[in-house]
């Protein structure tokens, strides 16, 4: 049975659609050396173009986890159903469920699309090199789940020179 999870990085994709100056300094000294080169290269700020390439990546990366669980969860709907199914034609329920498991294998398939062509187009603004011999897809998701905050950014309170 599917289990509901959510997505892991939701906290810091909505710190970062919300900033609208940028991550402050106080958050963006609790990322991780990677992430913090890739976002303020040089010390010269928030890279706007990374920025916004990350934030479609973390909104692809959500579209494919969502689509996970709902193609887990109409699929188990349908075995459920499906074993005490009588020989012969499928009941109206069935058929709907069928229908369902299509659209959401459909939402999958478009959901991985997109995240590729983010995940390259966050690699190239990034200048992260991909290592031969590894798929783009399983390289940044590993790079997402080593350097991305899973959560908020902590909020401390220091006062403002």
């Amino acid at each position: 049975m599917a289990t509901a999870t959510s997505f892991p990085h939701a906290g810091f994709l909505r710190e970062l659609e919300h900033s609208g100056a940028g991550i402050p300094l106080v958050a963006a000294a609790s990322l991780s050396p990677s992430l913090a080169r890739v976002l303020f290269p040089a010390e010269v700020g928030l890279s706007a173009s990374v920025a916004a390439d990350l934030i479609e990546l973390l909104k692809a990366r959500r579209a494919v986890v969502q689509a996970s669980l709902d193609g887990e969860r109409v699929a188990d709907a349908l075995r459920r159903y499906q074993k005490f199914a009588k020989p012969g034609q499928p009941s109206a329920h069935i058929v709907q469920l069928r229908q369902q498991q299509g659209a959401a294998r459909q939402a999958g398939s478009q959901a991985r699309q997109a995240f590729i062509k983010a995940a390259a187009a966050f690699v190239r603004t990034a200048g992260i090199d991909v290592p031969a011999r590894v798929a783009l897809e399983r390289f940044v998701i590993e790079w997402l789940d080593a350097n991305v905050p899973k959560g908020p950014l902590p909020r401390d309170e220091v006062a403002a020179p």
